[in-house]
């Protein structure tokens, strides 16, 4: 007997499989990334297909069988929709997260900046969405690793919120912060 869990997942991404199946990459609070497989959710008749949209975020109850993760229910929490450069953002974000993690391991602080992210950029009227994309890039690179907080000197770290106050502060070292986000990016050599 395998064990059903339940937890909130951002859609970063996800491919065909066969005629009716698809292949999604998930990014969980639990488990960190993993690849699920959900079986006829092509088909119109199927009630994840909507949940599951590339860029959404959903709560999914995942298996773990002996062929890998697969996707066995799932409801919306939040779907990619408002502004199309805010979505872009977002699907920049998800695609360096792709690139970046490998692997299942929890990182709570990185599905904490993303869910964060998901929520500031899907608002109705998101006017920040290049700033958000920056801070959100900056936090994922600290959450890896790959930028250490003494290195840019700042408080954007210590949190995961995109209000007004913190999107005004990193407006003023956006310099900096996209000078440590190139250099790490490039240090990857991914």
């Amino acid at each position: 007997m395998y064990q059903k869990y339940q937890t909130d997942a951002l859609v970063l991404g996800g491919r065909e499989n066969g005629e009716n199946d698809r292949t999604f990459a998930l990014y969980t609070r639990e488990f960190g990334l993993l690849w699920a497989r959900a079986s006829a959710v092509r088909k119109e008749s199927s009630r994840m297909r909507y949940a599951l949209q590339n860029y959404s975020h959903a709560s999914v109850g995942v298996v773990r069988g002996k062929r890998g993760w697969r996707a066995a229910g799932a409801t919306a929490v939040t779907h990619a929709h408002g502004d199309e450069r805010a979505v872009a953002a977002f699907a920049r974000i998800a695609h360096l997260v792709l690139r970046l993690v490998q692997g299942e391991e929890a990182n709570p602080y990185l599905f904490a900046a993303l869910a964060e992210a998901h929520s500031a950029l899907m608002q109705e009227k998101c006017d920040a969405f290049a700033t958000i994309e920056i801070v959100c890039v900056a936090r994922i690179l600290y959450a890896l690793g790959y930028i250490s907080t003494e290195a840019l000197s700042s408080a954007l770290f210590t949190h995961t919120a995109y209000t007004g106050e913190h999107l005004l502060e990193a407006e003023t070292m956006r310099d900096k912060l996209l000078s440590s986000i190139n250099k790490a990016i490039a240090e990857t050599q991914l």
